[in-house]
């Protein structure tokens, strides 16, 4: 399995003949909308880098489309376009199903939380997600994490945007995914709590994750202050730099 880190949460998992492309922000930057906080972290048009110059030549080899929720930094203008031209087979939540469809999207399989269901000759679950702490989580919406076994390749969980709950400690240590995807930015808006894990819970995620983590939401869009010099230093000081793996934009790894 090779695993491509575009920008923000967007990414490619390369198996076999199978191209999965993860909640996909594919316009240029600053195109995606206006800026998620106005004072708390600097005004930018979203999203505040573009992408790296190899990522569309992956993005055409798409022969499915992973969708983990549906905010514009996870399926934007761009991506919609792409995704309806090419009529990809999208896999999303069944609470996003109607959204979707509405946009003229083709909606392949739809999941729901903790449902084993088979997909593309092997499983997936549909894991529950939080985004945010306290009242925030609400207006936030449905937001789904996956984890998946595909054949002949190791296990990957994407938490997806949320805190560390008691389903995300779950899918850890029972069902001990071989690869764990975690959102690291902290994103906050203006006013409340984040919407994304606290330094002390991102840690926490790599101490109980059983093997590979990999770190991405990172210096995408402007309401992420954390950087990944940043998770880089508090990763070390725990000692287990070589456990993650915290991709520029672009990089790619094979698990």
């Amino acid at each position: 399995m090779k695993i491509h880190h575009l920008r923000n949460a967007t990414m490619i998992i390369e198996t076999g003949d199978k191209v999965i492309l993860v909640d996909p922000m594919l316009g240029k930057k600053g195109t995606a909308g206006p800026t998620f906080t106005l004072f708390r972290f600097k005004a930018q048009r979203n999203p505040i880098v573009d992408l790296p110059s190899n990522a569309m030549k992956l993005v055409e080899k798409t022969t499915h489309c992973l969708l983990t929720h549906l905010h514009p930094d996870h399926l934007d203008k761009e991506a919609e376009n792409f995704l309806r031209s090419k009529q990809i087979p999208v896999i999303c939540s069944i609470k996003d199903e109607d959204v979707l469809l509405k946009k003229g999207l083709k909606v392949f399989q739809t999941i729901e939380y903790w449902i084993k269901n088979p997909f593309l000759g092997g499983k997936i679950i549909g894991i529950p997600a939080v985004h945010g702490y306290g009242f925030v989580a609400k207006p936030m919406g449905n937001v789904m994490g996956f984890y998946i076994e595909l054949p002949n390749e190791k296990s990957i969980y994407l938490s997806a945007d949320t805190i560390y709950t008691d389903d995300v400690h779950k899918v850890l240590t029972q069902l001990k995914p071989e690869v764990a995807v975690v959102a690291c930015g902290t994103a906050q808006l203006d006013i409340f709590q984040p919407l994304l894990m606290r330094m002390d819970e991102i840690l926490k995620f790599v101490k109980n994750a059983p093997n590979q983590v990999i770190a991405n939401h990172l210096e995408a869009v402007n309401h992420c202050p954390t950087t990944r010099k940043q998770l880089k230093a508090e990763v070390s000081k725990i000692g287990l730099s070589d456990k993650v793996f915290i991709p520029n934009d672009g990089e790619s790894r094979v698990f």
